[in-house]
């Protein structure tokens, strides 16, 4: 079942807590997830990669640039890291 992420909080760069809608918490680190080339290259930038914020309409977190993630892939990348 897919969960919203309702909040989101950067830890250092490239980490971000996540809090998802059934009240599920966990840590991501992006950088395991992206390579920072095409929309991802801008978030390379520490200041940049704080710009993350949830978009309430998707259900995810997104960037300014446009960059976003899928909350099932943060989810999976969460419960069963690699």
């Amino acid at each position: 079942m897919l969960t919203d992420v309702v909040q989101v909080e950067v830890l250092e760069p490239y980490r971000l807590r996540l809090r998802f809608a059934d009240g599920f918490v966990g840590e991501v680190d992006v950088a395991r997830l992206v390579r920072f080339e095409g929309v991802f290259e801008a978030l390379k930038a520490p200041g940049t990669f704080a710009t993350v914020r949830v978009d309430r309409e998707l259900g995810t977190i997104v960037w300014p640039n446009g960059a976003d993630l899928d909350a099932a892939v943060l989810r999976a990348a969460i419960e069963e890291p690699s």
